[in-house]
């Protein structure tokens, strides 16, 4: 049975993610060139070194601690599931919330937990007065089938500070 539970800044740390698996195979990915988007083969395999779980930690707690949304799906004590929203809303009358992250282990993958994360980000970032998520989101080709699935589009605004940080993401949006 999957548990779901809002965490606190004090929660967050390296050992929550023990039994966290990020690993992803990826294959073929989105990529917009000349202003139309294609799937090229980019075959990688994306995981975190033990400094990106530290610096997740960080910003996990961050946003925490500013009033943001972290959320979690766990199964037997072991953290199976996150998401984040920022708090602030942006982009004028688009009013963003920045669903800062999205991630299930694995192990679970393909057994709805990141709809239901999904679906908690978007109650939270409409309690908080938001139109719409904005994702900077990892452009593999079964990322983007999720986000499409939730129902989400390309984003009308591009926040150029996601586009610089990873100028190969898909910058979406979800009506919320």
């Amino acid at each position: 049975m999957i548990r779901y539970r809002r965490l606190g800044a004090e929660e967050i740390d390296r050992e929550l993610f023990r039994g966290f698996i990020r690993r992803q195979e990826v294959t073929k990915c989105w990529r917009k060139e000349n202003g139309r988007w294609g799937i090229r083969d980019d075959p990688f395999i994306d995981d975190w070194t033990e400094e990106e779980y530290q610096e997740l930690v960080k910003l996990l707690r961050r946003t925490a601690d500013k009033g943001g949304f972290v959320y979690a799906a766990f199964s037997e004590n072991a953290l199976k599931g996150f998401a984040s929203v920022e708090a602030g809303l942006f982009g004028g009358e688009e009013r963003y919330l920045d669903l800062s992250s999205i991630h299930v282990s694995e192990d679970m993958r393909g057994r709805g937990i990141g709809k239901a994360l999904f679906a908690a980000a978007k109650d939270w970032a409409r309690s908080q007065g938001a139109g719409k998520l904005y994702i900077s989101a990892h452009s593999a080709v079964e990322s983007q089938a999720f986000y499409q699935a939730m129902g989400c589009a390309e984003a009308k605004l591009y926040h150029m500070g996601h586009v610089a940080a990873e100028p190969y993401d898909c910058q979406l949006e979800c009506e919320i």
